[in-house]
């Protein structure tokens, strides 16, 4: 199975580099490009397409305008260098957001989910989805290696070069970049809430002012993200009269 993407971005830079990821993704196959959504438009209309990968700024139109327009749209990631865009796309049921510069390992993940997705949309009526394992990571702990199951995780946290994983059973700590665990862990289940903290979004208790609750931990929620946070965690799930 490959899914025919079109890559969609006035930057040629940008849109080379896309070009060239998708070329070693194997179950990736390139329909076209595009400059802007006009030009997209028309590709739609005379290729069979799986998959947009969508730049935000471009001449004409905007690509959540472009989104909020069209309608029967394939799968949809948008890329963007600008984060203010974050809470608007969740609302219009893209299968990822990816911040330019965009690493191969956050494209990788990013197309992987439109993949699996693809997938179960399209499995036979009547298949039953074989049970699959629970997730996992390991990462190394001075002289050995942990196993962290990923439903244990309460929230990651940054400390100068390390970051120290907090689960129900105890605290890790390992040599990385939050950005690199960010990545392995899936953006429908933890949130970003602080420049340094990472959250699972199902342990969170309550939310007040600029403080997370999840067990006896206290977790600062940044000015920056508390919108994001607000519109993801509360407002889904949120009573109302």
């Amino acid at each position: 199975m490959k899914l025919n993407c079109v890559i969609v971005d006035d930057e040629p830079l940008a849109s080379e580099g896309l070009v060239k990821y998708v070329e070693v993704v194997d179950y990736l196959a390139l329909a076209a490009t595009a400059q802007n959504p006009v030009e997209l438009n028309n590709i739609l209309e005379h290729k069979v397409v799986d998959l947009i990968l969508l730049d935000i700024q471009m001449p004409y139109m905007t690509g959540i305008e472009f989104l909020k327009m069209k309608t029967g749209l394939p799968m949809v990631i948008l890329t963007t260098a600008y984060p203010d865009y974050a809470i608007e796309s969740f609302g219009l049921d893209v299968i990822d957001y990816l911040l330019k510069p965009i690493t191969f390992n956050r494209f990788f993940k990013a197309t992987n989910k439109a993949k699996e997705y693809y997938g179960l949309k399209n499995q036979p009526a009547g298949r039953q989805s074989a049970p699959t394992e629970p997730g996992y990571l390991f990462i190394k702990c001075e002289n050995k290696y942990e196993k962290i199951w990923i439903e244990d995780i309460l929230f990651v946290q940054a400390l100068q070069n390390y970051v120290i994983i907090v689960t129900g059973k105890g605290k890790y700590m390992t040599l990385l970049p939050l950005k690199t665990v960010e990545e392995q862990l899936s953006a429908n289940l933890f949130v970003r809430v602080h420049k340094s903290y990472l959250v699972s979004i199902s342990k969170i208790e309550s939310i007040e002012n600029s403080e997370i609750i999840i067990q006896n931990h206290q977790v600062p929620l940044s000015r920056n993200f508390k919108e994001l946070v607000i519109e993801r965690v509360v407002h889904a799930k949120l009573l109302r009269k």
